[in-house]
């Protein structure tokens, strides 16, 4: 049987993904429900291959990193014993794959956004792919929490709003509490002029 071979192709990144349709679950000749290798090839950079553990790993870190990017948010997704991890570099994204074999050196590569969005989709094409019938174990995309989406505003920042709206209530406030006092007194001291001139006719 041969190996049936399909290309998700964006503007800086190409992922090829090569396999075998699985007959024990009826799939057909020109399905891949296993994955025997794949190839992510960004432009200018080293080419990444691995197993399909590797990619579902990618995956699992990647799409969620992307979500919370989009909504503001900056963490890292995997540890130094994940297989991928990415994690945000200045104004880079780190993407490091750690191989399962003693003695191999992790491989890290530098991204940017455009080249992070390009992968993204690749990644989404596969996933949505019905010529690849297979259940992905990734997490559900429910919405960031609120206290996930309030820690992304610094601590200082999110005292020093309300402090200035305090401080500026404070003042108009104020401004206004002495204008009025002020029109009280010049209205009261007409008034006593005005009856002085009164008894002095």
């Amino acid at each position: 049987m041969l190996k049936n071979t399909f290309l998700y192709d964006q503007n800086s990144v190409r992922l090829l993904v090569e396999g075998l349709p699985d007959t024990s679950l009826g799939q057909s000749e020109d399905a891949v429900g296993i994955i025997s290798s794949w190839k992510l090839e960004l432009i200018g950079k080293a080419d990444l291959e691995g197993k399909r553990e590797h990619l579902e790993a990618m995956m699992i870190q990647v799409l969620p990193y992307a979500r919370y990017l989009i909504s503001g948010v900056k963490r890292p997704f995997g540890d130094q014993q994940s297989t991928v991890s990415i994690s945000s570099e200045g104004n880079q994204h780190k993407l490091t794959l750690r191989s399962s074999r003693p003695g191999v050196e992790p491989m890290a590569v530098f991204i940017d956004d455009a080249e992070l969005t390009d992968l993204v989709r690749c990644l989404d094409q596969l996933r949505y792919d019905s010529r690849v019938p297979i259940s992905w174990n990734l997490t559900s995309d429910n919405p960031l929490k609120r206290n996930e989406i309030v820690n992304r505003v610094p601590i200082a920042q999110r005292i020093f709003a309300p402090l200035i709206g305090g401080t500026t209530f404070f003042l108009v406030a104020s401004i206004a509490t002495f204008f009025s006092l002020q029109t009280t007194v010049e209205f009261k001291d007409n008034d006593t002029n005005s009856g002085k001139t009164h008894l002095n006719n």
